[in-house]
């Protein structure tokens, strides 16, 4: 039943043309047979005309003979003459009418009245000549005593017939027209009320079809809206999932580089008392032990100095003690003495005061910058920048923002590297910086070289 409704459209276009072209060709059957109806009451009403002139004749013909006979006038004979002219040619086109239409019984019957007329002439013109060298009372006593000179005789009665039969044949014709004007009239109505009613069905189940669709859209709307907030709500469970991570992260790091340096520091510094006061008494005895015991205090201070390494790495003691901006200027200081850099410091003269995640936050990001930096970069150059402005981009409008701008001249970070989510530690920086509801975009530098790494954080306490 689906495929009848996606399809019921095409059948109701297609039953609506053949109805079309059906009533049309039915009309125009009727339009030729009510034409041809037309025209043979046109017809049949010209040789009612001509049958009519044929009677008139034939009397012009009676009254001209009687007229000559009356007054001997020539102009009576020249009437009768051309009355009898004129019935010929009114008899030449009956005859033809009825040739054309195949009417060989009405044809016979004007051939008889034709041969009447002949006769009658041929009668006529005898008395005429008569009235012409013989005794004019001999002429007009013949005249009454003959049919020819009659005015109700067998050919006017053949021509009335005649006549009646062109009446009665243009009446069926025009009856005929009527009907089928009729039949037309109700066909075109059955083809438009059939149409009709197709058209009406069709858009009644196109309008089922739209309401179905718009139910499924409002479905699918509504499905598509659920499922946004679901993601939407993922995302704020995975962000604080990863916020909390991060925290937990923060804590244990600062766990453990506590415990570094209290026991191990303590452990590592007696040790290196111990070793430096065995080798004051063994020097001047056993110098062979107080050489080893030399290099096991140069073994302690490498020892001492990893695990304070370690320790800044863990839990840097210096954005503990001195806040984020003499952090990064230790950090970046330290690192370009390390690879040769040149170092280029764009930091606020004062410290800023900022919640201590978000100074963590900014920290561990150019932490891992400066570490990709070293390892993958092969630059020459390395630049620092740190300032807060207002926002004006993804930012809410009017919240003050932190941001942390660090770029430099190597070789640049390849756009499918970009992509990679554990390349060169680029996850952990997104994940950082989107937990504090920041921005971080990493890109080609100011000449469309290097390495271009932008930070933008909303800041949670203002500085003082």
């Amino acid at each position: 039943m689906s495929w009848m409704r996606r399809w019921s459209w095409a059948v109701a276009m297609v039953v609506a043309i053949v109805i079309t072209v059906g009533g049309l060709i039915v009309l125009e059957s009727g339009r030729e047979r009510i034409a041809r109806e037309y025209e043979t009451a046109l017809d049949a009403k010209t040789a009612a005309g001509e049958l009519d002139a044929l009677t008139a004749r034939l009397t012009s013909i009676v009254a001209s003979a009687r007229g000559y006979l009356l007054t001997r006038e020539p102009g009576e004979i020249d009437t009768y003459e051309q009355a009898f002219m004129q019935a010929h040619v009114l008899a030449a086109h009956i005859e033809a009418y009825y040739i054309r239409i195949g009417d060989t019984h009405a044809s016979a019957r004007l051939a008889r009245v034709v041969a009447g007329l002949d006769a009658r002439k041929r009668e006529i013109d005898a008395i005429i000549a008569l009235a012409r060298t013989g005794p004019l009372e001999t002429a007009r006593s013949q005249a009454r005593d003959s049919a020819a000179l009659a005015t109700g005789d067998t050919q006017r009665e053949g021509i009335n017939d005649l006549l009646m039969s062109e009446e009665q044949r243009a009446q069926s014709a025009l009856d005929a027209s009527r009907t089928d004007q009729r039949i037309s009239t109700l066909c075109v109505g059955a083809v438009s009320a059939l149409n009709i009613i197709l058209f009406v069905l069709l858009f009644r189940n196109l309008g089922t079809q739209l309401g179905v669709q718009s139910r499924e859209q409002e479905r699918l709307l509504h499905t598509q809206s659920e499922l946004d907030r679901l993601v939407r709500e993922r995302t704020r469970q995975l962000e604080a999932l990863a916020r909390h991570l991060q925290n937990v992260g923060e804590e244990e790091k600062t766990k453990l580089a506590r415990e570094l340096h209290d026991e191990l520091g303590a452990i590592l510094t007696a040790t290196k008392i111990d070793v430096a006061s065995a080798q004051r008494r063994l020097s001047g005895s056993d110098t062979v032990a107080a050489e080893k015991l030399a290099r096991a205090q140069g073994h302690l201070d490498q020892g001492i100095a990893l695990k304070r390494r370690i320790v800044e790495d863990m839990r840097p003691t210096v954005l503990a003690h001195f806040g984020l901006v003499t952090a990064l200027r230790t950090l970046a200081e330290e690192a370009a003495q390390r690879n040769g850099w040149r170092l280029s410091l764009d930091l606020p003269e004062d410290d800023i005061r900022l919640d201590e995640a978000l100074a963590i936050a900014l920290f561990r990001v150019a932490q891992e910058a400066l570490n990709n930096a070293a390892k993958y970069a092969h630059a020459s150059r390395l630049g620092v920048a740190l300032c807060i402005s207002e926002s004006d981009g993804p930012l809410e409008a009017g919240q003050a923002s932190i941001e942390l701008d660090i770029d430099d001249d190597g070789i640049g970070i390849a756009p499918a590297d970009l992509d990679r989510a554990r390349t060169h530690g680029l996850l952990g920086m997104r994940q950082r910086v989107a937990a504090r509801g920041g921005t971080l975009d990493i890109g080609p530098g100011s000449h469309n070289s290097g390495t271009h790494v932008s930070v933008r954080m909303p800041v949670t306490s203002s500085p003082p």
